[in-house]
């Protein structure tokens, strides 16, 4: 009779281990360079219910109750103008284009402009921008394709929408 009350104890213990299990994901190479910039990663995840975020420099913790829900809250950062290794956005053309607006890149401060402008300074082919603090769209200007435009923002921990 006891271990048969043990068994019943351990799979009740298991069964609701089980039942609050969450799902988290490291994202490394983060731009955060100051408090807007960690309040803005915050912010962004805890836009989605149910999910809740850590900051430790350039390192983005994100759990949740599910996957899906984590998967959300990885769209909402990406949206909020970020990026990082495990949350970079696809998109843009390999063909060549003169001149491109970039818009929703996060750009609160001095550090953040000097984080994209290396950015889309490393993108082949391209030779200006204006990118400048509080900016909600900028111009890129050279001859470069907007798929290494969207890499190379996302490699600095950036992202943002190019048109």
């Amino acid at each position: 009779m006891k271990l048969t009350t043990l068994l019943s104890t351990v799979v009740a213990l298991a069964l609701s281990l089980t039942a609050h299990a969450e799902s988290s994901v490291t994202i490394a190479g983060v731009h955060n360079c100051c408090k807007k910039c960690d309040t803005g990663i915050l912010n962004a995840v805890k836009s989605v219910k149910g999910a809740e975020a850590k900051t430790d420099g350039g390192k983005v913790t994100i759990t949740a109750k599910n996957e899906a829900t984590v998967k959300k809250a990885v769209e909402a950062l990406l949206e909020a103008g970020y990026a990082g290794e495990g949350a970079t956005a696809s998109g843009g053309s390999d063909a060549k284009v003169k001149s491109a607006t970039v818009s929703g890149v996060h750009l609160c401060c001095g550090k953040c402009v000097t984080a994209a402008e290396k950015a889309v300074m490393a993108t082949p082919g391209v030779t200006k921008h204006n990118a400048t603090k509080g900016a909600e769209s900028f111009t890129v200007e050279g001859d470069f394709s907007t798929k290494d435009l969207i890499a190379a923002l996302n490699k600095g921990g950036l992202n943002g929408k190019v048109k």
